[in-house]
């Protein structure tokens, strides 16, 4: 299939590469673009604008940071006539509201979409063991499983488009919340020279327990957070997008706005480190 991919950052190269992995011929497009140095390596071939990627291709998955470089890519003057009879399959995690509207102005253009976000990081787009949630019609979900499957084995349909990116602000607001809570708890043993190994020892056998913690436990504990599987400032913008889309509901949101001001100061001074920096929020180096 003759497939495009906007968007090679962190996850968007290996899930690209994973695409060129099961036979696809794929077109990239990234506006910094040196980051398509490694998929022009593996066998992509480059576009130079957008539109030359639309025209190329039957289908473009985009992995982008927020709506707005979604609609700066597909919406322009330029491309919008080229959008007629094409699939978009967009993953990148936005707003429900955001990809409703997108979906819409992609329909009036005579395309399709579909919304695709994922729960994973680097290490499952390498393997292709993504969790893939599909907000979509029956019949395009359907059509496009066997494509999606090449980048998590069982995608999951939600429901019409908004469901999905509304389930995943849920999931990455569990994230945030667990993170804090597990840095709180964590920073409270160190304080008090409870040994690490005795916290997850009981942590472990009890239902209080989620693997993310043992995940994040040595870049805590080392204080080390290079290398990100995920930047502190996307997840800082992804609770933001839930507190907005959060806001016409009855929810009480004293808890995620406090975790947003946490993720706020973690973000601006360490916004490419891995979001578990957010325990030097939580307990700073220079606690006493």
């Amino acid at each position: 299939m003759q497939l495009g991919f906007i968007g090679t950052g962190l996850m968007g190269q290996p899930m690209a590469e994973r695409l060129l992995k099961a036979q696809h011929t794929v077109t990239v497009y990234n506006r910094t673009s040196h980051k398509l140095a490694p998929l022009i390596a593996a066998g992509a071939i480059a576009a130079a604008r957008p539109e030359a990627l639309l025209s190329a291709t039957e289908a473009t998955i985009v992995m982008v940071t927020n709506a707005a470089a979604i609609r700066e890519t597909l919406l322009s003057e330029a491309a919008k006539p080229l959008l007629a009879g094409h699939t978009i399959v967009q993953m990148s995690t936005i707003a429900p509201q955001e990809s409703q509207a997108i979906g819409q102005a992609v329909l009036d253009c005579g395309g399709h979409y579909l919304e695709a976000p994922v729960l994973g990081s680097i290490p499952e787009a390498q393997k292709g063991t993504l969790q893939i949630m599909v907000g979509a019609t029956p019949e395009d979900f359907e059509k496009w499983t066997p494509l999606l499957a090449a980048l998590g084995p069982h995608p999951q349909y939600i429901g019409p488009v908004g469901t999905a990116t509304a389930l995943k602000l849920a999931l990455n607001q569990l994230i945030a919340s667990l993170t804090t809570a597990f840095s709180s708890s964590l920073g409270l043993c160190q304080h008090y020279n409870v040994p690490t190994d005795a916290l997850m020892q009981i942590l472990r056998q009890s239902a209080l327990y989620a693997p993310t913690f043992d995940k994040k436990l040595d870049r805590m504990v080392s204080r080390n957070f290079d290398n990100p599987n995920f930047p502190a400032k996307h997840l800082f913008k992804d609770i933001q997008l839930f507190l907005d889309a959060a806001e016409p509901s009855n929810l009480n949101l004293d808890a995620a706005q406090a975790i947003c001001s946490l993720l706020e100061t973690t973000a601006n001074h360490s916004p490419d480190q891995d979001y578990s920096v957010l325990f030097e929020t939580v307990y700073p180096r220079s606690q006493p």
